[in-house]
């Protein structure tokens, strides 16, 4: 994955962040989301042998414009992104740094999704049977921890089970993003420092206002 330096990787990893904590919010306030930006982030998750980074989000950049803009907002201070989705992006970054020093958990993480890649190709990465493997997934490792990512929304949308099975299995695709921008050499303390840089990236990576 050379195609873009590692500070671009890490900008290009923390929009996908941006981009499964905005939709975990959009999804538990509304029970709605954009279908292609959700499908570019459940894809990610069965993407585990990239030949470039865009191979992780459909070949493409820009299908991470949504999450682009909102880091983009973030870093300029801006006041229209809810404080939701900071904080679960935060969660993302704690949850991702848990699980790297749990080998058994990455071991057991790569073996079920060796499964539900299967599964993707027979029906598709957003079919409500792969999303509930993702889901089962996440329950199983990520949220055995004893640090949770608390989702806040409408009650009678989070209890229908199609949803819940959605917003679990996106916050396993923001901790895949985790793990890019950490294999990149993202570090949490490095982000206070970071924002020039990340706007120059985003800049430089065709995401303008």
């Amino acid at each position: 994955m050379n195609n873009l330096d590692a500070s671009k990787r890490q900008t290009v990893a923390l929009a996908g962040v941006l981009q499964a904590a905005q939709l975990v919010h959009e999804l538990a306030g509304r029970g709605l989301v954009d279908q292609h930006t959700f499908e570019t982030s459940i894809s990610s998750i069965l993407v585990t042998n990239p030949e470039s980074t865009e191979d992780i989000y459909g070949g493409d950049l820009f299908n991470l414009r949504p999450g682009a803009r909102a880091l983009r907002k973030i870093l300029l201070k801006e006041k229209d992104v809810h404080p939701n989705i900071m904080r679960y992006a935060v969660g993302i970054l704690v949850l991702q740094t848990k699980l790297m020093k749990d080998n058994a958990m990455l071991t057991a993480l790569g073996e079920r999704l060796d499964a539900i890649q299967a599964q993707a190709q027979h029906f598709s990465p957003t079919h409500e049977n792969v999303l509930a493997a993702l889901a089962g997934l996440y329950q199983d490792t990520l949220s055995t921890f004893s640090f949770r990512v608390q989702v806040q929304g409408d009650p009678q949308i989070l209890q229908q089970q199609g949803n819940a099975d959605k917003i679990r299995a996106l916050l396993l695709a923001g901790v895949r993003s985790a793990m890019l921008w950490s294999q990149a050499g993202g570090k949490r303390w490095k982000l206070i420092f970071a924002r020039k840089r990340l706007l120059r990236d985003l800049e430089e990576l065709g995401f303008r206002a």
